[in-house]
C-alpha cells in the first residue's frame, strides 16, 4: 500500500444518522492525520471528504465500514476526489 497522498468521496449508508458518526468521524479522522469533512445527507445517508496519505485513508475506510457504537453500517461507496477541495483540518459540515 502506498503512503501517496490520496483523496475519497465517500458515501455511508445505514443507521448512520442520530448515533454520533459525524464526530466520531472526525475523531478518527483526526486521529489518522486526515483532511477533509464530513456531513450527514437528507436521504439518511453521511457524505465524507477524507485526504491524506494513503495508508491513512484505507485505514479510515476500513474504520467507516464499522462506525461509532450504535451505528450499523450497510455500504461504503467511494469515488475520486480532488485533494485541493479539503479544508486544513477535519470539519463537520451541515
Amino acid at each position: 500500500m502506498s503512503d501517496a497522498p490520496s483523496a475519497l468521496l465517500v458515501r455511508i449508508t445505514g443507521r448512520v444518522q442520530g448515533v454520533g458518526f459525524r464526530m466520531w468521524t472526525q475523531d478518527e479522522a483526526e486521529r489518522l492525520g486526515l483532511r477533509g469533512w464530513v456531513r450527514n445527507e437528507r436521504d439518511g445517508s453521511v457524505t465524507a471528504l477524507i485526504s491524506g496519505p494513503g495508508e491513512a485513508t484505507a485505514a479510515m475506510l476500513k474504520l467507516l465500514w464499522n462506525g461509532p457504537r450504535g451505528a450499523v453500517v450497510s455500504k461504503v461507496v467511494t469515488e475520486a476526489a480532488s485533494a485541493e477541495a479539503a479544508p486544513a483540518g477535519f470539519e463537520i459540515t451541515a
